[in-house]
């Protein structure tokens, strides 16, 4: 199968797309964690928003792990989520780069004749 840019251009875009949309995930259980291990004010406007967005994002790792310390709950579990949001990202464009553009065949092991 023959590349063309377009094929490659959509590849790209949507492997793009992909990355920010895990990326983003991870940025608000990310800063979801900053707030708690901060002691944020969790009445404020912002902080009640990014504890909404961080429970849809969490991928039900919520009550994973429960230590009695709210930090080392919250770090374990949205750190876990979002740890696993960047590998979700990764494993996609990965597979969808090796769909789309198919390069060489991979050689595991190449015996030498000499």
């Amino acid at each position: 199968m023959e590349r063309t840019p377009a094929r490659l251009r959509i590849m790209r875009t949507v492997n793009a797309l992909i990355h920010l949309v895990c990326a983003v995930f991870a940025l608000v259980l990310a800063v979801h964690i900053v707030l708690v291990l901060g002691e944020a004010n969790m009445s404020n406007g912002f902080a009640q928003l990014v504890d909404e967005w961080s429970a849809g994002v969490s991928l039900g790792l919520r009550n994973l792990f429960t230590p009695d310390s709210e930090k080392l709950r919250t770090f374990l579990n949205d750190g876990l989520a979002a740890v696993i949001w960047l590998v979700i990202g990764a494993i996609l464009t990965d597979v969808i780069t090796r769909i789309a553009a198919p390069g060489p065949r991979r050689v595991w092991y190449r015996r030498s004749y000499r």
